[in-house]
C-alpha cells in the first residue's frame, strides 16, 4: 500500500497546502539525521526498512558506463540535496545513482522566497531557486566527514557558477569548485542551463563553453568523468554544436535536460500561491510538460552520436512507460526529481518493476540492450 500517495501527499498538497520549499527542507532535514548517526538502533532499523520497500537489485537492470558501475538506471537529480547532507541515504531509497549540488564556489542564498510552487494541473513545478547552496567548501566537508566507502551507488555532484562570478570568469569559478570536490564526487556535471541564475545559458555558446571544458579537463587529466548538462530550449544546431564540442573534449556525457522556460504547453493559468499569470512568474518547468521535449533532445543526440556518447535522461519521469520512453529514445541512465515528489519513494520500485516487465515481454536480456531501440 502507498500511503504517500493515499494519504500524505493529498494531506501535504490539498488539505494543509504545505510550502514545498518548507516540506522539501523538512524531508531533507529527516533523512540528514538518519544519514548522520550510522550507529544508532533506529537509524540502522529506518535504513533496513527503507532497503526492504524501496529497493530493487536485478542483474538485467545493470550497466557500466564511463568506469562507474550502476546497479539500476534511475537516479536522483540534482536539486533535492543541494549540499550532500543525505548523500549517503539515497542508496536505500531504490535509486542507481544519485547527483549532489547544484553547487556553487562561493555560498549564496539563491532568489528570494517564494521561489518554488507546485503545478499540480500540470504535474509540475515552478522554480527559481537560484542555485541556494552553502558553497563548495561547505559540501566538501560535509562528504569528508562521512566514510565515502559508505556509498554503494555513484554520487555524481552538479557544479554551477557563483551569481557574483562575472560570466567572463566562470570558468575559474567552475574549477575553483572542481578542485575542491575532485576527490569525493564518482562524476561531476557542468551546468550552464539553469534559467535562473542571470546569463547562465549564454555559457552554452560554443566558445564559453570551450573555455570551460578546456579549464577543468586540463585540471581532470581523465580522473574523473565529467558531463555537461544542458537545457531543452536550445535550438537544434546549437545542440549539435553542444554534442560536437563534448566529444572534443572527451566528455564522458550528456544530461538532457534542464528544466524549459516554455510555458505553452501549461494548463495552469494562474499560480495559486502568488495569485499571478504563470507567464508572468520567472522560473524553469520541471515535470510533465518537459516530458516530450526532452525526449526529443535525447533521441537528437543519440542520432547524431550513433549512440557513441552516453546521456542521462531527465524530464518528467513519473512511470516506467516515461522511462522505457526515454531509454529506446537513447538514454542510458534516467534522472528524477520532480514526479518523485508527486508519486512517493515506492515510485522507483515502480519504474524498475515496469521496466524488467518491458525487457522481458522483448526478449531483451539487459537495459543496455533497450538503450536507443526506438530510433
Amino acid at each position: 500500500m502507498d500511503i504517500y500517495q493515499l494519504a500524505l501527499r493529498p494531506l501535504l498538497f490539498s488539505v494543509l497546502k504545505a510550502d514545498p520549499e518548507a516540506v522539501h527542507k523538512q524531508s531533507l532535514a529527516l533523512l540528514h539525521a538518519i544519514d548522520s548517526t550510522p550507529t544508532s538502533p533506529l537509524t540502522k532499523l529506518a535504513k533496513a526498512s527503507f532497503q526492504q520497500y524501496f529497493c530493487r537489485a536485478q542483474p538485467q537492470l545493470a550497466q557500466s558506463l564511463f568506469g562507474l558501475n550502476f546497479a539500476n538506471p534511475v537516479g536522483l537529480a540534482a536539486g533535492f540535496d543541494k549540499d550532500g547532507i543525505a548523500a549517503g541515504m539515497w542508496q536505500y531509497l531504490g535509486f542507481g545513482f544519485a547527483e549532489l549540488g547544484t553547487v556553487t564556489y562561493h555560498p549564496q542564498p539563491g532568489n528570494e522566497p517564494p521561489r518554488l510552487f507546485r503545478l499540480p494541473q500540470d504535474r509540475a513545478a515552478l522554480n527559481r531557486m537560484g542555485f541556494n547552496n552553502l558553497g563548495s567548501a561547505a559540501m566538501a566537508a560535509a562528504l569528508q566527514q562521512r566514510h565515502q566507502g559508505d556509498f554503494s551507488i555513484p554520487i555524481g555532484i552538479n557544479l554551477g557558477k557563483s551569481k557574483i562570478t562575472p560570466l567572463a570568469a566562470a570558468a575559474q569559478d567552475y574549477l575553483g569548485s572542481f578542485k575542491r570536490l575532485q576527490d569525493l564526487g564518482d562524476y561531476f556535471v557542468i551546468n550552464v542551463s539553469s534559467p535562473n541564475t542571470p546569463n547562465l545559458r549564454d555559457l552554452q555558446a560554443i566558445e564559453p563553453l570551450r573555455i570551460i571544458f578546456d579549464t577543468l579537463q586540463q585540471e581532470n587529466q581523465g580522473r574523473k568523468p565529467i558531463l555537461v548538462k544542458i537545457a531543452p530550449d536550445l535550438a537544434w544546431e546549437d545542440i549539435a554544436a553542444v554534442v560536437e564540442l563534448s566529444q572534443t573534449y572527451q566528455l564522458a556525457g550528456i544530461i538532457a535536460t534542464n528544466t524549459t522556460i516554455d510555458r505553452s504547453q501549461l494548463t495552469t493559468k494562474i499560480v495559486a500561491a502568488t495569485g499571478k499569470k504563470v507567464t508572468e512568474e520567472a522560473g524553469g518547468i520541471s515535470g510533465a510538460p518537459v516530458r516530450q521535449k526532452s525526449t526529443e533532445v535525447i533521441r537528437f543526440i543519440h542520432q547524431q552520436t550513433g549512440g557513441s556518447l552516453p546521456i542521462i535522461g531527465v524530464g518528467g519521469i513519473f512511470t516506467a512507460d516515461d522511462a522505457w520512453e526515454k531509454i529506446t529514445a537513447g538514454a542510458s541512465l534516467i534522472q528524477v526529481y520532480t514526479g518523485w515528489t508527486y508519486n512517493g519513494p515506492w515510485m522507483v520500485d515502480r519504474i524498475l518493476t515496469g521496466l524488467l516487465a518491458k525487457l522481458e515481454s522483448r526478449g531483451l536480456a539487459s537495459i543496455s540492450a533497450a538503450v536507443g531501440i526506438g530510433n
